[in-house]
């Protein structure tokens, strides 16, 4: 009997994949592309957001400009805002094979002439997967006013 129930236990099991060998899901991937690119800001480190984006990256900023990647890495390599916190959150992913959209809102919190300011910020990226890796090809953030 109890080798039925080992052998059972095996047939059962070889179904089973254990948690940590489960490959994150695509939307799982791209939120941490977002969070790690939201952080890099912070610490200045445009080598990692080079990582991310396409070349032919064009970024569409609140105020209604565009800049290509160069631009936008200049401006994180220069970044000097004190920031005090900074909230990404009500992410929605949508895949359409090669091609994603990932949009969120960032909540900014700083002080500006002595003054604690908070910004909110909602985001739009496209990402497409190219050569295994996702590339961002086109950002647009719009500041959401307070009513």
């Amino acid at each position: 009997m109890r080798k039925i129930l080992t052998i059972v236990g095996i047939v059962l099991g070889a179904g089973v994949v254990p948690l940590a060998a489960q490959e994150p899901s695509v939307e799982d991937v791209l939120i941490e592309l977002e969070r790690g690119w939201n952080d890099a800001v912070y610490r200045q480190d445009a080598d990692y957001v080079d990582s991310l984006l396409a070349e032919e990256f064009v970024v569409t900023y609140d105020d209604g400009t565009r800049a290509d990647r160069t631009r936008e890495l200049e401006l994180i390599a220069g970044f000097n805002q004190a920031v005090e916190s900074a909230t990404q959150e009500n992410f929605t992913v949508r895949v359409y094979g090669e091609t994603a959209v990932v949009w969120f809102t960032l909540r900014l919190a700083g002080y500006r002439q002595g003054e604690l300011i908070e910004i909110v910020m909602n985001y739009t990226d496209v990402w497409v997967m190219r050569d295994g890796r996702w590339q961002c090809v086109s950002a647009q953030s719009t500041r959401v006013r307070e009513p």
